[in-house]
């Protein structure tokens, strides 16, 4: 590693717990029952595919930290998570509720937002002793904020995202007489060749009228001379995504395509401008609003400005005309206003960011000036 560097960031997962074990003591619940893999994963480090991990309010030493899986992954949770006891049953929800009833936990929180009403009935059965008590979101809440590690990560998917475009441009990969599969093909390939371990979700390659669909499907229509291409897409790396949009046009801009193009662009500078700890993801999402309504085009941005990412592509918070949170520093989102033409073509411009104190840390790089493929 090059000396002007700094070392990657190990992930504290130690921390995490302690950190979720304070929320547990503010709403008075003596142990949570996770079974949301993505959360398990956030606490622990542990990717399997079947697990519950319980973990006690007051239990700062983790001596009654539990977490369960089957057989398939003795090997793996022992070396992804060495630090915590490890309990093997295929019925990993049921097995902790168990000692959690042998122990005499009293309120156990399980996830209301995971598990079915059929798992509640047979956890319930279990839980002689227990109160299985709901709770929804306390996991996703202490995601939200970022950690070092979290950032870092983040920042090399973009990477990853980043260096596939612009390998995809150097090469012609984006020219008349291609299909959008063909390029949505590419451009995953090039993020693999350039370190993803995932796409993030699949590419989205929508050329002259199909720009005008927010989430249009690559299908075998050909580039032509004219259109908007619109590339929405990202990497993932060490389990976080990246999330970016890019549009182009093939060849010299019409007038209206070119007016259209700088309204997306400065709606979008002014979103990323608005991004602060404290304001509200609402007035946010008004700051880019705003300028697209002022144009007389705001029935035409029909979706919310963007959204939290990290572990999964889409989470908390929500930056929306119907937000209810309020941003806080290390918080990681996305900005992506759009303007769609039904039938004519659309422009989305999307970056990742981390909001900072001293202003939003922009994570994907590649220009967002209207960019000419000739």
């Amino acid at each position: 590693m090059s000396a002007d560097h700094d070392p990657v960031p190990r992930p504290n997962y130690a921390l995490r717990r302690a950190s979720l074990r304070d929320l547990l003591v503010e709403n008075r619940i003596d142990a949570l029952l996770v079974t949301d893999l993505i959360n398990i994963r956030y606490l622990t480090g542990f990717t399997g595919s079947n697990a519950a991990l319980l973990v006690y309010a007051w239990d700062s030493s983790e001596h009654r930290t539990i977490i369960s899986t089957d057989g398939r992954y003795i090997t793996q949770v022992g070396e992804q998570v060495p630090d915590l006891r490890a309990e093997i049953n295929r019925a990993c929800a049921r097995r902790v509720v168990e000692i959690a009833g042998e122990w005499q936990t009293g309120r156990v929180g399980f996830e209301s937002h995971v598990v079915t009403v059929e798992q509640h009935r047979g956890l319930d059965a279990l839980s002689t002793g227990l109160e299985l008590v709901p709770v929804s979101g306390l996991v996703e809440q202490l995601r939200m904020v970022k950690d070092a590690y979290e950032v870092a990560q983040l920042r090399a998917a973009c990477d990853a995202a980043d260096a596939a475009l612009a390998t995809l441009l150097e090469r012609g990969g984006l020219r008349p007489g291609r299909t959008e599969r063909q390029v949505g093909r590419e451009l995953e390939f090039l993020m693999f060749e350039h370190g993803a371990e995932a796409v993030s979700f699949e590419t989205i390659v929508a050329a002259g009228a199909n720009s005008a669909v927010p989430h249009h499907r690559p299908t075998e229509a050909v580039l032509a001379t004219g259109d908007f291409v619109k590339l929405d897409f990202g990497a993932t790396v060490g389990g976080y995504h990246s999330d970016m949009t890019r549009t182009f046009v093939l060849g010299q801009p019409a007038d209206w395509q070119r007016e259209v193009y700088d309204l997306v662009h400065a709606a979008q500078r002014a979103g990323r401008e608005a991004l602060a700890p404290g304001v509200s993801t609402k007035a946010v999402d008004a700051a880019s609003r705003s300028v697209i309504e002022a144009a007389g085009h705001g029935e035409l941005f029909v979706h919310g400005l963007g959204h939290g990412v990290g572990l999964q592509i889409h989470e908390a918070p929500g930056i929306a005309k119907t937000g209810t949170g309020t941003l806080l520093d290390g918080v990681a989102v996305t900005v992506e206003p759009g303007v769609y033409f039904p039938g004519r073509g659309g422009v989305r411009i999307e970056d990742t960011l981390v909001v900072r104190k001293g202003g939003p840390e922009l994570l994907t790089r590649t220009s967002k000036d209207l960019t000419v493929v000739d």
